[in-house]
């Protein structure tokens, strides 16, 4: 899908930009221009004349990890013990029975999906405002993926659309806590257990994010995280699965291991039929053990400053910060996202809107597109396994069936992304976010005839 593979690349190259450690904040009497100022796309003064905070985050402590396993000789999970020591302290952190590290989030979920023996003929309900991956995994099954709408106020799946999509071929339900904040667990919950269908958590982008107290992904059969190079938790690739359910974890542990059952070189028949190797190596799970030394007071971070942002934003008219739910008692702020409404802005486009706002130093994205609307996705219909398995009138039926209109208002003019390193700097870059917004907002009749 072309707007999820853009701002995937758009999202790591602005991770990227400083590299290790912290950028450098001046002081507060050093910020760029004010809001009376003339934008920087006109040929004013940048209201932030400096660089956000680079990612990775690391130093002698991730680069003796990485050495540690190098000099063992002991590179893989068979025969090591360090992903198991990882395992092992990433349920502990997440307050899980049971933690399975994988080769990436996609893994984790193909996993999960898989332990759960999804099939042709097999429905899962999934958010259509996700990243492709979250399709890819039902459709590597041969099932249908079926999309509900947006809750256009929150970015999460409308928990009102899952419950009109389900139909006695749904095998799963599979919210994203996109963004990093959670998805409305309470509703979701509700209607996965009146309907007795497992609900499974796409938790890739929400790293220690809470509802009511308790990490997410442990609400469902299982929950899944992805350690992919842009994430609040990082080791290039890399996911993990956690698990409250005994019997599960160790089908997941089968079918993540060709089958096999044991954690050694040794044959130890697992349970099922079909699986692959999504093993992570040892050198993943100790970069991990190293990230996490920093994770809990990054997202603290994280949340204070967008939290300050969010109340500078709320005296901009015309802009939205994304809802949390009511039962959100921490956001891990992958993303801070928020609604533009042009109306307040003279009208000017969402992207002369986030061309002006890069002008001015803050970097910024437009989101996820109408993936429903896609033609990677929309060709699943004429695709030949697939006309094989459900017929043509079936697949007809499913693109009708896919219709989120409020998805469509929300990626085709008012979704705006800044990023999670953006979060982890002073209240001043907060400022000047803020100040760079009404610059633009005042000078929005110029803009439009640039």
């Amino acid at each position: 899908m072309e707007n999820n593979k853009f701002s995937r690349r758009s999202f790591i190259n602005t991770l990227s930009i400083v590299g290790a450690g912290m950028a450098m904040h001046l002081p507060s009497i050093a910020r760029g221009s004010s809001d009376n100022a003339k934008p920087a796309l006109l040929g004013g003064p940048q209201a932030r004349p400096w660089e956000f905070s680079g990612w990775p985050i690391f130093d002698q402590t991730e680069e003796k990890a990485v050495t540690d396993v190098l000099k063992s000789g002991v590179w893989g999970r068979l025969g090591g013990n360090v992903v198991a020591n990882f395992e092992r302290e990433y349920a502990k952190v997440f307050g899980a029975k049971h933690s399975l590290g994988v080769s990436s989030g996609t893994s984790a979920l193909y996993t999960i999906l898989g332990a759960l023996d999804l099939g042709p003929g097999d429905e899962v309900i999934i958010p259509v405002y996700t990243f492709v991956a979250t399709y890819n995994v039902v459709v590597l099954n041969y099932a249908l993926p079926i999309f509900a709408d947006t809750d256009i106020e929150s970015f999460q799946i409308d928990p009102t659309k899952v419950a009109a999509a389900i139909t006695p071929q749904t095998k799963i339900i599979m919210p994203v806590h996109i963004g990093g904040s959670p998805a409305n667990i309470d509703q979701l919950l509700s209607i996965a257990q009146k309907a007795n269908i497992p609900l499974v958590e796409d938790a890739c982008q929400a790293h220690l994010a809470e509802w009511k107290g308790r990490k997410v992904g442990n609400y469902g059969l299982a929950g899944a995280f992805s350690f992919q190079a842009s994430k609040n938790l990082n080791c290039a690739e890399g996911g993990a699965i956690i698990t409250n359910d005994d019997a599960f974890a160790q089908t997941c542990y089968g079918f993540h291991n060709q089958g096999q059952g044991g954690q050694t070189t040794a044959y130890t028949p697992g349970a099922g039929t079909r699986a692959t190797n999504v093993r992570l190596t040892e050198f993943q799970g100790n970069l991990l053990l190293a990230q996490m030394t920093r994770l809990q007071a990054q997202t603290k971070r994280r949340a204070e400053n967008a939290a300050y942002l969010t109340s500078l934003l709320n005296g901009i008219k015309g802009i939205y910060p994304a809802k949390l739910y009511e039962g959100t008692t921490m956001s891990a702020f992958h993303l801070y996202m928020f609604r533009y409404d042009k109306a307040f802005f003279s009208g000017l486009p969402r992207a002369t809107f986030l061309k002006a706002l890069q002008a001015e130093g803050v970097p910024c994205d437009s989101g996820y597109g109408p993936m429903n609307r896609d033609t990677y996705v929309t060709g699943l219909a004429q695709n030949k396994h697939y006309l094989k398995i459900y017929g043509e009138k079936t697949m007809k039926e499913w693109q009708e069936r896919n219709a989120c209109p409020q998805n469509d208002k929300l990626t085709g003019e008012q979704a705006v992304w800044f990023f999670q390193n953006m979060l982890l700097g002073t209240r001043t870059d907060m400022e000047q976010i803020a100040t760079a917004i009404r610059k633009i907002q005042k000078n929005a009749k110029a803009l439009s005839k640039a």
